[in-house]
């Protein structure tokens, strides 16, 4: 038996150790946007994703450990679909894209922040630090375009950056209390108010 053939089980063992991990992640999303964390237990979680109460543990060694997992998840849709060096307004833009592709994730998320709002909370610090980034990225991105001149130099980015964060949150919490807003049409309407308001003067 050659050494790639030898091989084969073990990475056959990882694709289903991958998948199985995915199936608890999906499981987790769908139930934590239900019911809240507080309201949902591990065993439930192994039950909705076809697992063992060991099987979901081999993966995620505790409930606090699973629920940043979903953050990941979160984390990773925004890193992989942002140009953070790119335009700041079209990526503004592009944000109504996530309630299609991911709504899994915008259900869950918005639970968890409502729910972690408390300092005891487990995920409090965490999310508190990601808004602080966030607000970060924003405000550079607008510093970006008053140094290069398309946007004005008398706006406060920090200031800014935290009206269209909860532009932002404002608009999922709203889309989960009624799914048939037009969000491409307030998406739309949004971005180009900002570029308005943002344009230099003899710009637009």
């Amino acid at each position: 038996m050659s050494a790639t053939s030898g091989a084969r089980p073990y990475e056959s063992l990882l694709a289903k150790g991958e998948d199985r991990k995915q199936r608890i992640l999906a499981a987790a999303e769908s139930l934590l946007a239900r019911n809240g964390w507080r309201n949902t237990s591990l065993a439930q979680i192994a039950r909705e994703a076809g697992v063992s109460a060991a099987g979901l543990l081999h993966h995620f060694e505790s409930k606090e450990a699973l629920l940043h997992a979903v953050l990941d998840a979160r984390d990773f849709d925004d890193d992989t679909h942002a140009d953070r060096g790119g335009d700041l307004i079209a990526n503004i833009g592009r944000v109504a894209e996530r309630f299609d592709r991911a709504p899994q994730l915008v259900g869950t998320f918005t639970v968890l922040l409502v729910e972690n709002i408390q300092p005891d909370a487990p995920l409090h610090d965490r999310l508190v630090a990601r808004q602080q980034a966030a607000v970060d990225i924003v405000a550079d991105g607008i510093r970006r375009g008053q140094a290069d001149g398309r946007y004005r130099s008398d706006l406060d980015p920090a200031t800014k950056a935290v009206e269209i964060l909860a532009f932002v949150n404002g608009m999922e919490t709203a889309w989960l209390l009624d799914p048939s807003l037009p969000l491409a049409a307030v998406f739309k309407g949004y971005t180009e108010s900002l570029r308005r308001d943002f344009a230099a003067t003899g710009r637009s």
